[in-house]
């Protein structure tokens, strides 16, 4: 199915409310022309004439004898005229009803496309898998979510009304026009295969501008998103100029990206109303003819009702000439958001795959991986290990020895490129990832905070839990006191990646989050590293609370933080180089003592 065609798919829920918007579309476009046709009756009785003929006449005047001829044939000129007038504005009055419920349900529509796509964009975009997010910059990816989304209902609701309800239009103006007479109606639509041609290279030059804008808007966004999370960074360094240069470069950009798109998507309204205008002159000049001539094949009553349906035929025309650059710039965003629709998710869940459980023992078996796929890349190798339950297990070893790839593979945030990893000899690959997660509470450096309130940032995930559970989460984590002093207590907004605590505050918090949910397994990736001394004391006691009873995987770069480590394993350059406690790796004089010594030196 085509990109078009998958946007037609959006229209699906909405099928009720599109027809009956297209019914009523369908009904004031002959209303909107039945104004104009009441103006036969109305102009000849200016002109001291019957409002309609006795007998004889064009189709059109036929169709209002049979529908209003009583109406307009009795009394004096005078009450033909009143009864004219009040046949035309309850045709009016009724007329705008109906477009106006037209328009409404019309953004009902578009609204409720809009959010089924972008949800479906949401929903995609957390399962695909982290590499995407590494490679691709925040700011695009917003971009896709919100701007493109509102443009893509452009196509599928606006533009899509807007063309049915001109096509109606022209459908019932053309009709009415071929009833006054068929001879000046036959030069129009001669005429009107021109313009297509006229328009058709105009399109393709503005899909191809828009999709140019909408990446150039997608810097934009991108650069502003990069501010706001590195602004202390900024200002330490005193780029404010330089990024201020930075954007004014990329804001220049976009504004010639837009004239660029706007000149060709401007063009065509000029081009469609220079035509049409030439087409009503030249009917015009022949209707002329035709009506002074000796034949009188045309009535001059009728001659200025065409030219009025004529001139009303311009709008829906020029209307319908714009929607293929409409399109064009609606397309163009549409292949930006189907384009990530389109990549292969990895958080899903297969058929077969089991709820987790965890018992006894954890194994790496020959377990390698590359972030590419390929072995050239490697970051692990040959890794084997086993974990009882309750084993507390430290990961140490220079940067980018691959300690934080080993612990990523055990909740399958990446899949082992070769080998696998068992849970009571069981391969995870076998579990659904939501219970295998479960079972696992993740504390790491960089502590994730929402801007929202302690509580639900305790609590995330969750809307199970009470104050009373996580107010004795916090205790547990050494954070009740400083909450509490908080202006609102738990119910204080932290602010944009919890600015508003202190490093070791929002290490306590995270593990509040994950004493909370109570798991069997724990992952503590340097989650005491960058604190001060009082911070470091506080965040690892809670930390001591939290590893009791529990499995741990303990990622440090302070040695002196594991050396009760029930096993301390040494990675380098991907590979286990020493393992057992550390009484016997210091005894061995190997990796683990030089890291050891030196940091104790240092």
């Amino acid at each position: 199915m085509g990109r078009s065609g998958r946007l037609l798919q959006l229209l699906r829920p909405y099928t009720l409310l599109f027809v009956a918007n297209l019914v009523a579309t369908v009904l004031a476009s002959v209303l909107n022309g039945a104004t104009f046709v009441l103006l036969i009756p109305f102009l000849r009785t200016l002109f001291g004439q019957q409002p309609l003929p006795a007998s004889g006449g064009s189709a059109v005047e036929r169709v209002l004898a049979a529908v209003v001829g009583p109406l307009l044939a009795a009394g004096s000129p005078e009450a033909a005229l009143r009864n004219v007038v009040l046949v035309l504005v309850g045709t009016l009055v009724l007329k705008n009803l109906l477009t106006y419920g037209a328009a409404v349900s019309s953004v009902a529509i578009q609204e409720g496309v809009v959010r089924d796509l972008r949800v479906q964009l949401f929903e995609h975009l957390q399962r695909l898998p982290l590499g995407f997010f590494q490679r691709t910059r925040g700011g695009q990816l917003l971009s896709r979510v919100v701007n493109d989304t509102d443009q893509v209902k452009t196509a599928v609701t606006a533009a899509l009304a807007s063309l049915i309800q001109n096509v109606c239009l022209i459908a019932v103006y053309v009709t009415i026009l071929l009833g006054l007479s068929w001879r000046l109606t036959l030069i129009a639509l001669a005429c009107a295969p021109l313009l297509p041609l006229l328009v058709r290279p105009v399109v393709a030059k503005v899909r191809r501008r828009s999709r140019e804008q909408a990446d150039q808007r997608g810097d934009l966004t991108s650069l502003v998103s990069e501010l706001v999370g590195s602004i202390k960074l900024v200002r330490a360094y005193v780029a404010e100029r330089f990024e201020a240069t930075r954007f004014r470069t990329l804001a220049d950009r976009n504004r010639r990206g837009v004239l660029r798109a706007q000149r060709y998507s401007t063009l065509t309204s000029p081009l469609s109303e220079v035509f049409a205008g030439v087409v009503i002159l030249l009917i015009f000049s022949v209707g002329t003819r035709l009506a002074l001539g000796q034949t009188g094949a045309v009535q001059p009553a009728l001659l200025i009702a065409f030219i009025a349906v004529a001139l009303q035929l311009m709008s829906p025309v020029k209307q319908v000439t714009n929607y293929p650059t409409a399109m064009a710039g609606a397309l163009a965003a549409a292949d930006r958001v189907f384009e990530v629709l389109e990549l292969a998710p990895e958080e899903h869940d297969r058929p077969g795959e089991l709820p987790a459980r965890f018992e006894q023992r954890i194994e790496y078996r020959g377990v390698e991986f590359s972030y590419d796929g390929q072995n050239g890349g490697r970051v692990l190798a040959g890794i084997d290990l086993e974990v009882r339950r309750g084993q507390v297990v430290a990961i140490v070893g220079p940067s980018g020895a691959g300690k934080t790839t080993l612990v990523d593979l055990l909740p399958r945030f990446y899949e082992p490129t070769r080998g696998a990893i068992l849970m009571d000899g069981v391969p995870i690959s076998r579990f659904n990832r939501a219970s295998l997660r479960g079972l696992m509470g993740i504390v790491s450096q960089e502590t994730i905070l929402l801007n929202d309130s302690v509580f639900a940032n305790i609590a995330y995930g969750r809307s199970d839990f009470t104050l009373e559970q996580v107010s004795a989460a916090a205790r547990a984590a050494n954070a009740h006191d400083f909450v509490s002093q908080l202006p609102e207590g738990y119910r204080t907004l932290l602010g944009e990646r919890g600015t508003r605590l202190s490093g070791g505050e929002r290490q306590r918090i995270a593990i509040a989050r994950a004493l909370l949910r109570d798991p069997p397994i724990l992952i503590l990736d340097e989650a005491t590293s960058a604190l001060d001394m009082e911070s470091e004391r506080l965040v690892q006691e809670a930390i001591d609370r939290l590893m009791a009873h529990r499995t741990t995987f303990v990622i440090a770069h302070r040695l002196a933080t594991v050396q009760h480590a029930s096993l301390i394993v040494v990675l380098a350059e991907g590979r286990i180089v020493e393992r057992g406690t550390h009484e016997t790796l210091y005894a061995a004089g190997g990796l683990y003592r030089r890291l050891h010594d030196m940091q104790f030196r240092t």
